[in-house]
């Protein structure tokens, strides 16, 4: 018999708090990347109690050879024999009724039945689908709950039933609105004490009229969880304290408001016009996440597969009433108070973790920074990405940075690489450097890309001011062969009817650095060198006038499609190592094609990196937490990416 935990949906699920609605979840198991909770699992030397049973709600579905199983907090298939289901057969309803032991001594002891029943048990029990004992059903009030909905909820989600019971038999909750009778209040009232809580409505005067606070006390630390709505988007904050929650809502309905357009009230939801059902599924949400921290129990937030979910992170809740939608986000406010929001996560260990974490930065509703897309733009003959600044800043600062300023009109960021992928992640970062202070920060997803583009930003600024007597020109039959060139440099004068030449030099005496720069061709003698249309500064003359002619590939078109905020840096190679990271390379795949490329320079970027800090004599080092900086500065180190200050190399 094989045990096996498959991605699959469970068909009925208990697991939700009676009276919140909201949604079910599937299979349980946590993200590859989570932490594992502390109510995660079982203890590792627990053994299943003689009075174990099956979880409330667990979903059995038999197969030709065995069984799978799934409820609230994991799954099994059990296969290899055609008895398994007939084990199953004699073990579910002593199983289901708690009378485990009984039927276990009715079996002879070292029989093949008792033997594959024990099998099928431990199996059971490895994957948390046995209900430890005491179940909170049997924890009699005032210590366990009265209502027997709300014990098979806990005996269903908890680890320790006996323990969850007891801290909601203590708990008492109350619940804050601007009008205690409206909707969105009672229908909190309503899924609170349907959780088995005593609730006390309280007016607030000074809550905005489509804004409740959910508060339990008495269960370990006071926690609070904010709903309310903006337009037509409603909002659940993550458990915290009153204050992080006051100030997270505060952030979510400005930012709502901001991405509705301007002001937020054209088109928006009057109070009348918001469906009843409405105010109840944000209601019941906020009221689910409270019983949950109430409980000690995972936060709803953290179930699941979502691959858009970032572990560790806070999650938010956004509901959207037409057309009726509610999904879960990643998000962290600009307030950030409590100690579970000071989180600082790894840097990500590849392209699509870098990506994940880009696209919970840049959701479009609530991200707190530009989303870059393709947008409408043309993807050949290079793949574009795009966004736009945020400008002004929708977060409610009384004393902004000066990133977050409103400096005027919104300005668009326009920027390319050989692939999609590659130019969302070399546009988000650009974004953040401008909103930080342009030249005074680097950006990357993660230290070796923000030291790579920081040097090679360097470089380049360096060798452009050196006088041109002390250039090295590279003899072009060094570079004119690499296949990425041909390509990029073809396009550039063929297809795009560019008129440009190309030049690579040296970055110093025997050093393995070059500069190579693509300049338009002036329109007649005399007229001096031509404007930059791209340049790049890399190890081999040949990537180097490789990234040089894409740079002039991406102008060209980027001019094309309207101006952009700012000039790109020339940071060719640094995506190399995160991109080629876990990536499979065929054998086939050589210089031209763009993964065979990638892992070619991945495999010597440290080396170049080593080079151009010897040629500057100073490489940019991490800013300390102390020093002062822009607010998207430690945002981002948040998300694990990494902010360089790197003023000495603009000196």
């Amino acid at each position: 018999m094989t045990g096996t935990n498959p991605d699959t949906n469970p068909g009925t699920n208990p697991g939700m708090a009676p009276g919140t609605g909201g949604r079910a979840s599937g299979d349980a198991r946590p993200h590859p990347d989570a932490r594992p909770h502390p109510d995660a699992r079982p203890h590792p030397d627990a053994r299943p109690h003689p009075d174990a049973r099956l979880r409330p709600g667990t979903a059995v579905t038999p197969l030709r050879a065995g069984l799978h199983l799934r409820g609230r907090r994991g799954s099994v298939t059990l296969e290899g024999s055609t008895a398994v289901p007939v084990v199953w057969g004699l073990l579910e309803e002593p199983l289901r009724t708690g009378r485990l032991a009984q039927f276990r001594e009715g079996l002879a002891p070292g029989s093949s039945v008792r033997t594959a029943v024990d099998t099928l048990v431990g199996r059971l029990a490895d994957h948390d689908l046995l209900l430890p004992a005491p179940p909170a059903a049997a924890t009699p009030a005032p210590t366990g709950p009265a209502d027997p909905a709300v014990a098979r909820w806990i005996d269903a989600t908890a680890a320790h039933p006996a323990d969850a019971a007891a801290a909601l038999a203590t708990a008492r909750a109350e619940v804050l609105a601007l009008d205690p009778a409206s909707p969105a209040a009672t229908a909190a009232v309503r899924a609170l004490e349907a959780g088995g809580l005593p609730v006390t409505p309280t007016p607030d005067p000074g809550l905005p009229g489509d804004r409740v606070l959910l508060t339990v006390r008495g269960a370990g630390r006071d926690r609070t969880v904010a709903a309310g709505r903006s337009g037509s988007t409603g909002y659940v904050t993550a458990p915290g304290s009153a204050a992080q929650a006051c100030a997270d809502a505060a952030a979510l309905e400005a930012r709502l408001a901001h991405a509705a357009g301007g002001a937020g009230e054209a088109g928006a939801l009057q109070p009348h016009e918001v469906p009843g059902a409405f105010a109840a599924l944000l209601a019941g949400a906020a009221a689910h996440r409270l019983l949950c921290a109430a409980a000690a129990l995972p936060d709803p937030a953290a179930e699941g597969d979502d691959p858009r979910l970032l572990p560790g992170i806070p999650a938010v809740l956004l509901a959207d009433a037409r057309p009726p939608r509610a999904d879960l986000h990643s998000w962290l406010g600009p307030r950030r108070i409590d100690a579970d929001r000071h989180v600082r996560l790894a840097p990500p260990a590849d392209l699509a973790e870098a990506l994940r974490r880009i696209a919970a930065l840049g959701e479009p509703r609530c991200g707190p920074l530009p989303g870059p897309l393709p947008g409408d733009l043309p993807q050949l003959p290079v793949p574009l990405a795009t966004c736009t600044l945020p400008d002004p800043d929708p977060d409610p600062d009384p004393d902004p940075g000066p990133a977050t300023r409103d400096t005027g009109t919104p300005r668009t960021l326009t920027g390319g690489a050989p692939r999609l992928d590659l130019a969302r992640l070399e546009v988000f970062c650009r974004a953040a450097e401008l909103l930080l202070g342009d030249d005074t920060f680097t950006v990357g997803a993660g230290p070796g890309h923000a030291l790579g583009r920081a040097l090679r930003h360097g470089a380049a600024r360096r060798l452009a001011a050196a006088a041109p007597d002390g250039r090295t020109a590279v003899d072009p039959a060094r570079w004119s062969g690499h296949p990425q060139l041909r390509h990029w440099w073809k396009t550039l004068t063929d297809r795009l009817d560019v008129a440009a030449r190309l030049e690579v030099h040296r970055a110093a005496p025997r050093a393995h650095a070059y500069r190579a720069v693509v300049r338009r061709t002036p329109a007649g003698p005399g007229h001096g060198p031509g404007p930059v249309l791209g340049e790049a500064v890399e190890a081999t003359p040949g990537d180097a006038a490789a990234f040089a002619a894409l740079a002039a590939v991406t102008a060209a078109r980027t001019t094309a499609a309207g101006p952009s905020a700012a000039r790109p840096r020339p940071s060719g190679g640094a995506v190399a190592p995160l991109a080629a990271a876990g990536a499979r390379t065929a054998a086939w795949e050589d210089l031209g094609w763009s993964g065979g490329w990638l892992a070619d320079l991945a495999g010597r970027e440290e080396a170049f990196q080593d080079t151009l800090h010897r040629l500057s004599g100073a490489g940019p080092a991490p800013t300390p937490d102390p020093a002062p900086a822009p607010e998207p500065a430690g945002l981002l180190r948040s998300f694990g990416f990494t902010v360089l200050r790197t003023a000495e190399e603009t000196r």
